[in-house]
Parts: C-alpha cells; sequence; structure tokens
C-alpha cells in the first residue's frame, strides 16, 4: 500500500502551534490521520477507482459501492427509475437468479443494503472475512449483469409504489410539501422527487430499465470500497470479477451548480389529516463541493441541528414549539437549508417565523466567539469520527469520496471545517440566510385551525393544560 501522509505532517505542525493551541482545543483529528494513512486508493483500467483499508483485528468486511446515478439522471418520462433500478439488482443477476442474492448472503449471517438519492445509488454488504470471494462475485454480477425480466419489475413496480403510499402519500403534509419545494428547482435535474411518480413507475419495462442500465452503472462512474480484515489476495479477487468490465463509450453525464435566484415564497399547504399546523422554512445555498459549504453546514449546526442550537436555546424556557427539525439536501450542485417547526398553542406561524428570523439576523450582526465556532468544530469532528465505529460505516464513506478529495478521503473535508472563520459564518449568513426564502405554512383542517386560534387568546396556564389533553 502506498499511504498518504502529507495531511499527517500537516495535522503534527497545527498540534505544535502554540497560538493556534491558545485558541481552540479540538481533540481527536488525529484519529482520522491515523486512519487515512492506512487507506490505499487504485483505478483499474476501466475507470472504477477502488478504496482499501484493511483491519486486521476485525472478523468481518464491508463492500461499500456508490455509483453516481441518481434521481438527476433520469430523463423525462422515466422519474424513479434510479431508485426503482436499485431494487431490481436485489432481485437477480445472470449466475444468481431470483431471490438467491439474498439467500447465499442472510445464511451468512451477512448484511446488506442500498438507498437512492438524487446525485447517487449506494450499495453495502458486511459479511465474514473469509466469504469476500463470494461477495465480490455477487456484487459484480448484479451490477453488470443484471436479470431485468417482466415478473420482476412488475413485483417491483408493485414494492416501490406501495412505499411511495406509506411513506409520501399516507402522511400527513408530505407529499403536497415536497411537490412545492421540488416545484422551486422545477427545470433543473433536481426538479422531480427520489421517488418518481406513479405513472412512470408503472409504465416502467425490462428494456427501458436495460436502457438505464447501461448508460448510467458503469466502472468509470463507480466507486469500490473495501474494510475489514482483508486477505493478501484482495487486489487479484478485485480484478478477477470487475477488471473485464468494459467502460461505455459515451461520456459520463455532467452537471453544473443551479443558477437559482432566491426570492420570497410564501405558501398554504391544507391537509385534511393533518393533526396540528406547522412551518417549513426553506434557504436556496450552495453545493457540497462550493467553497462556501464548509461555513454553511457548520452555520447550519449552530442555528438549528442539535440540542444547543440558537433555535434550541430561545425555546428553554418559554418555548414557541415543540418540536423542530432540520435535516438540510446537501446535493453536489445545489444545497436546501430547511427547517420544520411545530408550534405550541399559543404562537402563532407568524410569530415562530419571526423568532426563527430574529435567530438568523443576530448571527447577521455579531459575530460568534471563536468559543462557540471551536465548539461547532468540536461537534462536526465528534460526528464525523462517529461514522469510524465499524467497517460498514467506513466502507460507506470512502465509497462517497468526491473527486477532489481523493488522495485525502477522510482529512480533506476536516481541512476544509477546520479552516473556516468566525467572519466566514457572518458572511454566509448574510449571504444565504436573508428574507429571500420559501416559507410553507402546513395547515390542519378548518376545525383545529380555529380551535389552536382560540388557545391563542387564552390565558397561559389555561392553553397549556387544554393542549396537552388535545395532543
Amino acid at each position: 500500500m502506498r499511504p498518504y501522509l502529507s495531511g499527517y505532517f500537516g495535522l503534527v505542525i497545527a498540534l505544535l502551534s502554540p497560538s493556534l493551541k491558545a485558541q481552540c482545543q479540538i481533540t481527536g483529528a488525529e484519529r482520522l490521520y491515523q486512519l487515512e494513512s492506512q487507506i490505499e486508493t487504485y483505478t483499474l483500467a476501466n475507470g472504477l477507482t477502488v478504496h482499501l483499508l484493511s483491519q486486521a483485528d476485525k472478523h468481518t468486511l464491508t463492500i461499500a459501492s456508490q455509483f453516481n446515478v441518481g434521481a438527476r439522471n433520469e430523463a423525462k418520462g422515466q422519474t424513479g427509475y434510479a431508485h426503482l433500478f436499485e431494487h431490481m439488482l436485489f432481485k437477480g443477476s445472470e449466475q444468481a437468479p431470483g431471490d438467491s442474492y439474498a439467500q447465499q448472503l442472510s445464511a451468512l449471517g451477512a448484511r446488506f443494503n442500498a438507498s437512492t438519492h438524487f446525485d447517487y445509488t449506494n450499495y453495502y454488504v458486511t459479511l465474514p472475512s473469509q466469504a469476500l470471494g463470494l461477495g465480490l462475485f455477487l456484487e459484480a454480477d448484479r451490477f453488470i449483469r443484471p436479470d431485468l425480466n417482466e415478473t420482476t419489475v412488475k413485483n417491483q413496480q408493485e414494492t416501490v409504489l406501495q412505499e411511495m403510499a406509506q411513506t409520501i402519500d399516507n402522511q400527513p403534509y408530505v407529499r403536497s410539501a415536497m411537490e412545492f419545494l421540488l416545484d422551486q428547482v422545477k427545470d433543473t435535474p433536481y426538479g422531480h422527487g427520489i421517488i418518481g411518480s406513479r405513472e412512470d413507475i408503472s409504465q416502467a419495462s425490462p428494456e427501458r430499465l436495460t436502457a438505464f442500465h447501461r448508460a448510467h452503472y458503469r466502472p468509470d462512474a463507480m466507486q469500490l470500497s473495501l474494510v475489514g480484515k482483508l486477505p493478501s489476495d484482495v487486489k487479484s479477487l478485485i480484478a478477477q470479477h470487475f477488471k473485464a468490465w468494459s467502460t461505455p463509450n459515451q461520456p459520463i453525464a455532467e452537471f453544473e451548480e443551479l443558477k437559482i435566484t432566491p426570492k420570497p415564497v410564501h405558501a398554504e399547504l391544507i391537509d385534511k389529516r393533518g393533526p396540528w399546523p406547522g412551518l417549513l422554512l426553506a434557504w436556496h445555498t450552495v453545493g457540497k463541493n462550493h467553497p462556501d459549504a464548509a461555513a454553511i453546514r457548520l452555520l447550519e449546526g449552530y442555528l438549528f441541528q442539535n440540542t444547543r442550537s440558537a433555535i434550541a436555546q430561545i425555546s428553554q424556557h418559554d418555548p414557541a414549539q415543540m418540536l423542530s427539525y432540520s435535516l438540510p439536501f446537501e446535493l453536489e450542485n445545489h444545497g436546501i437549508t430547511n427547517l420544520v417547526l411545530v408550534p405550541r398553542a399559543k404562537t402563532s406561524l407568524d410569530d415562530l417565523t419571526e423568532k426563527v428570523l430574529g435567530v438568523v439576523t443576530k448571527v447577521q450582526q455579531t459575530p460568534l466567539s471563536d468559543a462557540e465556532l471551536c465548539q461547532l468544530k468540536q461537534t462536526w469532528l465528534n460526528n464525523q469520527l462517529a461514522q469510524l465505529d465499524n467497517t460498514q460505516s467506513i466502507a460507506t464513506l470512502l465509497s462517497a469520496t468526491a473527486k477532489q478529495d481523493q488522495t485525502h478521503p477522510l482529512t480533506a473535508q476536516w481541512q476544509r471545517i477546520n479552516s473556516v472563520t468566525t467572519e466566514d459564518l457572518q458572511r454566509v449568513a448574510t449571504l444565504y440566510f436573508t428574507n429571500n426564502m420559501v416559507r410553507v405554512d402546513l395547515l390542519p383542517p378548518w376545525y383545529i385551525r380555529v380551535g389552536k386560534t382560540l388557545l391563542e387568546w387564552l390565558p397561559s396556564g389555561v392553553s397549556d393544560s387544554l393542549e396537552d389533553a388535545v395532543l
């Protein structure tokens, strides 16, 4: 293996710098550099990128794969194909037909799953170390030679449509809010949902899915990561199963950063199944490889994303909301910071919006302290270190390595986070978190809205008691 040691020397210099130590005591980063020095990254002739991390003390290993294909790659009339195809890859290949993939791995006690996103699709299997050969054989066969027949396609169409009903159509507010947000980026590759439309899923065919596979499942669009107890012949086994996979003649699709001019948007969505009003706020930001992305990640954490966040702090003693939830979309070519809030009985949606904007305005006008920034960085690092606890999370992390980070797959992002200044946070707060945001009022039936309005006018003790009884 050829270790990458340049990041290690950078860490040593940082640790020996008295000025840096005086400013901020961040612990744990050495774990990233230590692991990274043990990773080997190389590329097969067909363009497939491989990451290897041997951990001799493990009894299992994980094979993780990520393909540069997701909802953004879907053509008109093919929405949901990336997700549907993910399902198909568990239902038979040329040399492992039907359910034999799941049957063989389950017999070994293996864990396996997959997920589809806007920019990518990933797969993983964690299995006993001695079963590596079988694991690579099964992965290569289904990726290169999937069996896309009429029966299996029909079965998986029904499975996806059931998933759509359970997770989207039968949940209050989800379908209408999702479609409204997607409409804000219509006519872009991100303008439709990952799960697709019922019509497009229903009209999928083996022929159309085969064409999708040929266009997008290709070795030069894939990263393969192996983490755990690896045998000495691991490279030979990888070559045996993957090197003959040919690269298509057409180039990989390229996507540009979205050019969106934010503007204030305010909408009301009424759902007769809604149990209580809710508030959805969203701001357009930048893609995950943009120079401002690191500062935005830290700012999101400070504002909305943990129990010590600014939005949580203002509600500790006189809570304005019962629930707050933020899961930003960190896409390759765009970013959306979002916040969902459920108000207390005496708090209107207008009041809740003003409280949120007040928190944002404070950051725009008053820089965070060095200590606050230090804590944000430590929290980010702790979350990253938590992903290094098992082979599955490490392998999945490595297979998602951005092009710009190939030589430093674990430390490059940390270095960008660690270089953020308080001035950077104030600048991105002013630039992106403006009043040019999307506000969606999620409203229940009229009689619940009337009841909440009455509670807003009652004395606090009475309204709180009634609210507890109702909710």
